[in-house]
Parts: structure tokens; sequence; C-alpha cells
């Protein structure tokens, strides 16, 4: 019995690590041709977004989406002096249209840290829009925090807060 208890206040805590709000599922074509727009950076953190970008992808790639393009380097909206993130935004729009996308993927980055303090626990911030690009409709969106633990790396985090955001996506064809 102390063992049950024991097991039900460590998911009630782990349960409590995690906010995530997301529209309805979507049924979306796995074979479909998917666009990886901007994830934009909205912390104090260099390149949140990229990092942000790479762990998407590989979440996506590992749900079976196989046609995936990533926008082109030059549009990444990351600079230091020109944080111009609605104007990559758009420009991938249109690059994905380009590429004959079917889906576009993007986003933006609120925490990417480690919190000050004697554990320093890894907090991340997402949140993940997908549009289609024919109708130009939001058929999925989803944003949620989660912290880890103190031995947790902030990668691994971001991780499962990535896989969790796009668990409303059900791939299909």
């Amino acid at each position: 019995m102390k063992k049950l208890g024991l097991m039900l206040c460590f998911a009630l805590l782990a349960a409590g690590c995690t906010v995530v709000d997301r529209t309805r599922e979507a049924r979306i074509d796995a074979g479909a041709k998917w666009a990886l727009l901007p994830i934009v950076n909205h912390t104090e953190t260099p390149q949140a977004g990229l990092r942000a970008e790479a762990i998407t992808e590989a979440v996506l790639r590992s749900m079976g989406v196989t046609q995936l393009e990533r926008y082109p380097a030059a549009m990444n909206p990351e600079g230091l002096f020109d944080p111009a993130e609605r104007k990559a935004q758009d420009q991938g729009l249109v690059w994905a249209k380009g590429q004959k996308a079917r889906f576009a993927l993007s986003g933006s980055v609120e925490e990417w840290r480690y919190k000050v303090g004697v554990d320093g626990e890894p907090a991340v911030g997402l949140s993940l829009t997908i549009v289609d690009l024919d109708s130009g409709a939001v058929v999925y969106s989803a944003a949620g925090g989660k912290s880890g633990w103190s031995r947790e790396a902030l990668s691994a985090v971001a991780q499962k807060l990535a896989r969790e955001l796009l668990s409303g996506v059900q791939l299909g064809r």
C-alpha cells in the first residue's frame, strides 16, 4: 500500500512539471510535403530557436513525416541587431508555398534556460503551429512549458515537450 501511495505522489509531482494547451487533434497526411519554418527565439538564450527547430525536426521525423524541408539559412531571424521575426515567418510561408509544401510548422521559444538556484532545473517554453498552405488555415496549434529535474539535460526536457506538443497531430494516409 505504501508503494502505491509513493507512486501516486510521484505521478502527481511529475504531472505538475508540464503545462500544455492545444487545439483539437488534427489528422494530417503523413505523405504530404512539410516545411519547417523558423522557430522564433523570444528568450535571452542565443540560438534557442535553432535548437528548438532541430529537436522539432527530429520529433516530426520520428512521428513519420518523411518529406520535410527546412527553410533556407538566410531566412534565420536570430540576428543580433535586427530581430525581424515576423518578416522571417512571412518569408518562410512564401518560401514553403514555392516548395509546393502542403503543411508548414513554425513556432516560438518563450523559455530556454536552467533556473537560478541550488538545483538549477532546466525549463523550456515552446509554442508550435501547423498551417495548411493550400487554405492558409491553422490546422493545429499547441503551447506549453516544462521543467525538469536538476540533473536532466535542457535538450531532453525540450524533446519531451516538443513530443507532447505534437502528440495531438495524428498522421495517416
